[in-house]
């Protein structure tokens, strides 16, 4: 899509997702994040679809994200935009998240995951997409995806220190935790977002986790970014040792961006 730079792109055999992550001015941004689902409808049929992570569409979720020179109050507007576009001319229901809500059962995506089969009705749209479900889109801040993995292939033991960990659980602020099972590698990990690192810095997660696994009698085998990661979070734990498996300079957020310009 001219004038949008795809920054990075994840994908893994046992979530069986793809994370795309692109940036622009807004106008040509709305216009990939479209084709992005529109492609993504053409091609994935949710009937035959199976991967351990949580969806509810062929295109899951779109989060339009504020970088620079834009509000969160204007993503929401592109938000609220392309959701209609998506119904209009895609035939997807559509449900809006985080920023873009307008509902407040829809704020978390979480419900919408566990109430969209079920009794929550879509945003724009209705019934259900026979092979691409639904798409959740919104508004939200940079939020860092990643997993922590166990030496362990026991899945009791990630959903428990899943359960321990999340914010909704009581654990700490701004974390978002499922235990998944990775078939390939015959492991488990705690799958994590952080929606703040401001609030709960990488460190403070990354110990929880492992002392939970200790009482457990597990021990870690590192951590895997999904994506991006800014500068700052990195900044805000350093000196201590995250594990981390696949970081480099290159999935660094300001590093990445530098260098599409």
């Amino acid at each position: 899509m001219p004038g949008v730079r795809l920054l990075n792109s994840t994908s893994d055999a046992d979530h069986n997702r793809s994370v795309l992550t692109f940036a622009g001015n807004p106008a040509p941004v709305a216009e990939a994040a479209f084709a992005s689902v529109a492609s993504a409808a053409a091609h994935i049929d949710l009937a035959k679809h199976e991967g351990v992570h949580p969806r509810v569409g062929a295109a899951d979720v779109v989060p339009f994200v504020p970088i620079g020179g834009i509000t969160l109050e204007q993503c929401a507007a592109l938000a609220h935009a392309t959701g209609e576009r998506i119904w209009n001319e895609l035939r997807i229901p559509v449900f809006f998240y985080e920023a873009a809500a307008q509902r407040p059962e829809c704020a978390r995506l979480e419900n919408i995951r566990r109430r969209a089969n079920s009794d929550l009705p879509p945003d724009i749209g209705e019934g259900r997409h026979p092979t691409a479900g639904y798409c959740v889109v919104g508004a939200r801040h940079f939020l860092i995806a990643w997993n922590i993995l166990l030496r362990s292939n026991d899945l009791a033991v990630a959903k428990s220190i899943a359960g321990e960990i999340r914010e909704s659980g009581g654990g700490l602020p701004a974390v978002k935790a499922l235990g998944l099972g990775l078939a390939s590698q015959g492991k488990v990990q705690v799958s994590m977002n952080l929606v703040d690192f401001h609030r709960t810095p990488l460190y403070a997660v990354f110990d929880a986790v492992r002392h939970a696994a200790e009482r457990r009698g597990v021990r870690i085998e590192g951590s895997e970014l999904i994506g991006l990661i800014p500068q700052a979070a990195l900044d805000g734990s350093k000196g201590h040792d995250l594990h981390w498996i696949n970081l480099r300079p290159d999935l660094i957020l300001e590093a990445c961006l530098s260098a599409s310009r």
